[in-house]
Parts: structure tokens; C-alpha cells; sequence
């Protein structure tokens, strides 16, 4: 038996198995597919779970001077609860902008870049399942007073 590799994209239909008596056959018709989602792959199904949990996309906060919106990314809890911390505080101004120092005479972001949320599924998404996130252990903070984080912290299951 021979695998080979052609082409790109899902990869269970891009290896293919040479057989004596046929000619080419892909991997997923074959009993060899087994192989791979055996007990022995764990940390492989272990990764795959990982990554079809829910992102958390880009938000954005206006200025309570300004009135312009900065985008805040948030990809690792220090991020979130930087988000967190601005969304709690009811006059964040442009110079509390965690990123770099700006005023509120710097431009704002442009709207065409603005529509770009990161969501995995969709660059214009407006509240997908996949990006957004009604609370989890990594946008929910144990030491923060807000009524979601108490909430959360509560009730939620573990």
C-alpha cells in the first residue's frame, strides 16, 4: 500500500491507498480510516474538540468624550479583562486604551475596517454561535463586582 497526497482541503478525501487489485481508493472508504479515530489518536480528537470551541471576536468601545469607537482584540484573557475593565467603567475616555497611547484627537478606525470582527466563520458576523461568547471561565473574573462575573461565578456549572 502507497499513500499519496494531492490537492489541498479536507484531508481524509485527499489521501488516497493503492490496492493490488484496484487502482486508486480514498482513505475515508477504506477500513484503514479506523486506524486514525482509534483510542490510540486521543490527543488528536483532544486538539479537534479545542478548536470548535466558541472565539471570543473583536468588540469595540466608544469614548464617552469623543465619541469614537476603539476596537479592543480579544484573544487572551489579559485582553478580555482589559475589555472587561473598560466596559465597567462608565467614563473611559481614548487615553485609557490599553494598546498604545492615543487622544481623542487621533483618527478613528475606518468603518470598512470596522465590519471585520474576527470571527472564523464570517469576516461581516453580527453575533454568530461560532465568535460570540455569552460568558465563559476565560471572559468571567472571579475578583470583578459586575453582576455577570457574580452570576457566572455562582451558578455556573463546572
Amino acid at each position: 500500500m502507497l499513500y499519496l497526497r494531492e490537492g489541498s482541503g479536507r484531508w481524509k478525501k485527499n489521501i488516497w491507498v493503492h490496492c493490488k487489485n484496484e487502482d486508486k481508493v480514498p482513505l475515508w472508504k477504506t477500513p484503514m480510516i479506523k486506524c486514525y479515530t482509534h483510542q490510540a489518536n486521543v490527543a488528536n480528537r483532544k486538539d479537534y474538540a479545542m478548536r470548535k470551541q466558541n472565539i471570543h471576536r473583536d468588540e469595540f468601545l466608544r469614548c464617552t468624550r469623543c465619541g469614537k469607537e476603539h476596537r479592543f482584540h480579544l484573544k487572551s484573557r489579559p485582553d478580555i479583562k482589559n475589555y472587561h475593565d473598560a466596559l465597567n467603567n462608565k467614563c473611559w475616555t481614548c487615553s485609557l486604551w490599553p494598546y498604545q497611547k492615543i487622544t481623542c484627537d487621533d483618527d478613528e478606525e475606518r468603518s470598512s475596517l470596522k465590519a471585520s470582527r474576527g470571527c472564523s466563520r464570517s469576516s461581516t458576523c453580527q453575533d454568530c454561535s461560532t465568535c460570540y461568547c455569552e460568558g465563559c471561565i476565560k471572559c468571567r473574573f472571579e475578583d470583578c463586582n459586575c453582576q455577570e462575573c457574580r452570576d457566572f461565578m455562582l451558578y455556573a456549572k463546572p
